[in-house]
């Protein structure tokens, strides 16, 4: 028993089975299928085509089972039929009169078993979805064949199990238009956040392409695979694993692939896979002419589409263009849905534009969007890193409001806001809250916890959020580490920090340049010289490249302890190395010689920034500030602080503190105190000399 499907030629067809119909005494053909009942059997085999309805027709008919046993007993069937109609027949049968009788219970349970039985037995003949018709053969006698268009098939099953029929052409678009692709989330790993299960073959797929470098090899290899159902859904889930590991140029390659070698017909899954890879690497360009060429091969897009193309916008710093989007979906009747809202303002956010992804979260509410769980954890994320705790807890709040479940992520979100400003007691508050909501803290919130007390200045307080993590089971990662090397850094615990850094090493954590950098720093705010010198040679040992920050932390060790000519030997290995000096490296040595008293070096180097294109910051003002206010020269302090207004720069609480201390009369504290209290971003403050 036989299920073909789509062979070009009935000859192809009857040479197939050949050797199998020397005994058959019926085939069972679909209802319209591509030949016909009266065909002429070849090499002189007797059988009698029958069509799916005949059939039925006549089992309708007979009520006497022990007819119907004999009846199969005796005959030999070959069933051919497209997949599809297998499922129509089943159908059929279940809502036939047939099925009311113990005869069609009887024939109903030897379809079935036919069906089983022949599954294993698929022919498969040649196909291409690059034509618009098949070839459709009128008889097996070498006539000539006419081409037609491809019946739709219009029957799928609802996710109630029950069979439901569909118009192609009014597919809605608001519900993402494709049966087969929805529920592909923007950001996710696969179909709504499962990871895709490998095949053997996919597996080996995964391989090749992974270890091969050559493109045409790897295509060759993808040409010699049959094209079937189970061969397109591997080569799907191995795009999918290649996201999943970051490979884009790997995606593109697959992609192209199918879009213009294979014989397969993309969906939009391929699409929005080679949209991502193509936004991962900032190729717009790419991107566009992806969606483009979408839209004319008819393939409907989603609104994870329109989200990733807005995410390749964004990192290409085409705000226009992602704008233009919203316009794109409206002229296809498909709202903005939090999904394309989010993937916007995630884009802001990694293109350094807070202030305009705020925007958008309040363009958002206005255009009757609901807001997700996601959206509200970037929004809380922003003002966290802009030292906001307040405002994340507000937004926290109204998002419990709007009956909008925080997730795991939100509370994490919420708690490292507060551990940025040292605040450990409103942290942990949090934290208690994630779990009373039934959450289990995983690592990341773990590690929020430890930089709050780390931060606040209790390295012993994240020392116990560490060994309650390990106690609960959730294992440390390097950042876990990393936050206890820079606790005991911060409490002038450096035998601590060292211990915590060599356990890592131990367990197999290989340390980072941020690890290094942490160790760096607590011996460097214990003086010792020696051991920094030491770490920094282990870091050019190991085959990490040192950067700026690390130039700058040694720079800032031999200037606060006074050695300034080592200052300036690494000063100038760095200005002819191939590391860039950034304003942070000339803050210190202004700083530096400010408080050694060397004015005029300080001046030096302040007026040759303008030379090396780089713009003094609130903090270069502020320590030449302060080194005139240390020797209470009031009138100079007040003259920089002019020119610091003049030049665009606006103070901070720590200009206002260095500001006071220059006083050295009532009447001098009481009018630096009005100045303070009155002058902000929008007023331009100029103190009366």
């Amino acid at each position: 028993m036989f299920i073909n499907s789509q062979l070009d030629e009935f000859k192809v067809e009857i040479r197939v089975l050949d050797s199998h119909l020397m005994n058959v005494d019926f085939i069972i053909i679909p209802n319209g299928s591509w030949f016909h009942e009266n065909d002429c059997s070849p090499a002189g085999i007797q059988f009698k085509l029958i069509t799916v309805e005949r059939l039925l027709q006549s089992m309708i008919n007979l009520l006497d089972a022990p007819l119907v046993c004999r009846w199969f007993s005796k005959i030999s069937i070959v069933v051919v039929l497209h997949p599809l109609h297998v499922i129509k027949t089943i159908f059929f049968l279940a809502h036939s009169k047939l099925a009311k009788y113990q005869t069609g219970k009887l024939f109903l349970q030897v379809f079935m078993l036919t069906v089983e039985r022949a599954i294993s037995y698929i022919f498969i003949g040649p196909r291409s979805c690059k034509s618009d018709c098949r070839w459709k053969a009128k008889s097996s006698n070498g006539g000539a064949a006419e081409k037609s268009k491809p019946k739709l098939d219009t029957i799928y099953i609802d996710k109630r199990g029950k069979f439901r029929s569909f118009n192609h052409k009014k597919v809605s678009r608001k519900r993402c238009g494709s049966l087969r692709s929805r529920g592909w989330k923007y950001g996710s790993g696969f179909v709504d956040g499962i990871f895709p299960v490998m095949s053997p073959t996919a597996e080996q797929i995964l391989d090749i392409v992974q270890n091969e470098a050559d493109r045409i090899k790897i295509w060759e290899v993808l040409d010699t695979l049959p094209a079937s159902h189970i061969i397109w859904d591997d080569i799907i889930n191995v795009a999918v694993q290649l996201r999943l590991n970051k490979m884009w140029d790997s995606i593109i390659l697959i992609c192209e692939w199918i879009l213009h070698k294979s014989s397969y017909k993309p969906d939009v899954i391929c699409y929005n896979l080679l949209l991502d890879a193509y936004g991962q690497k900032s190729q717009h360009k790419e991107a566009e002419s992806t969606y483009l060429e979408l839209v004319e091969a008819r393939c409907i897009p989603t609104e994870d589409t329109y989200a990733l193309l807005i995410k390749a916008y964004c990192k290409s710093g085409l705000l226009d263009r992602a704008e233009a989007i919203f316009g794109e979906m409206r002229k296809y009747g498909l709202p903005p849905s939090a999904i394309v809202f989010d993937a916007y303002i995630n884009g802001l956010i990694k293109g350094g534009n807070p202030q305009k992804a705020e925007e958008i979260f309040q363009r958002m509410k206005r255009d009757q969007c609901e807001p997700s769980a996601d959206t509200y954890t970037m929004l809380i994320n922003i003002y966290g890193k802009a030292r906001k705790s307040f405002m994340a807890l507000k937004l926290f709040r109204e998002m419990r409001s709007q009956k909008c479940k925080p997730n795991i992520c939100t509370y994490t979100a919420l708690i490292n806001a507060f551990a940025r400003e040292g605040n450990c007691e409103k942290a942990e508050e949090i934290f208690e809250q994630l779990q009373e909501a039934g959450l289990e803290p995983d690592v990341y919130a773990y590690n929020a916890l430890m930089e709050a007390y780390s931060r606040a200045g209790y390295p012993y307080g994240a020392a116990e959020i560490f060994s309650l993590m390990q106690h609960m089971g959730c294992e440390p990662d390097r950042a876990s580490y990393n936050i206890m090397v820079d606790a005991y850094g911060r409490g002038g615990l450096h035998e601590d920090a060292q211990a915590a850094f060599e356990e890592m090493k131990r367990l197999g954590i290989t340390p980072t340049i941020k690890s290094h950098m942490l160790l760096l720093s607590a011996y460097s705010k214990a003086g010792n010289v020696a051991r920094c010198e030491d770490i920094v040679n282990q870091m050019q040992e190991s085959g990490l490249e040192l950067d700026t920050f690390v130039i700058n932390s040694m720079l800032n060790l031999y200037g606060r302890l006074g050695q300034l000519e080592k200052m300036e030997e690494v000063l100038t290995a760095l200005e002819k190395g191939p590391y860039a000096a950034d304003i942070s490296t000339y803050n210190i040595l202004i700083n530096i010689y400010g408080r050694a008293g060397f004015f005029d070096k300080m001046e030096e180097l302040f007026q040759s920034l303008s030379a090396k294109k780089l713009k003094p910051d609130v903090v270069t003002w502020t320590s030449r500030l302060g080194a005139y206010s240390r020797k209470k020269l009031y009138t100079r302090c007040l003259e920089i602080f002019e020119e610091m207004i003049d030049a665009g720069c606006y103070p901070d609480g720590g200009t206002a503190k260095v500001l006071l201390a220059s006083c050295s009369s009532e009447d001098q504290t009481e009018q630096v105190s009005t100045v303070i209290r009155t002058m902000h971003k929008d007023v331009r403050t100029v103190l009366p000399i």
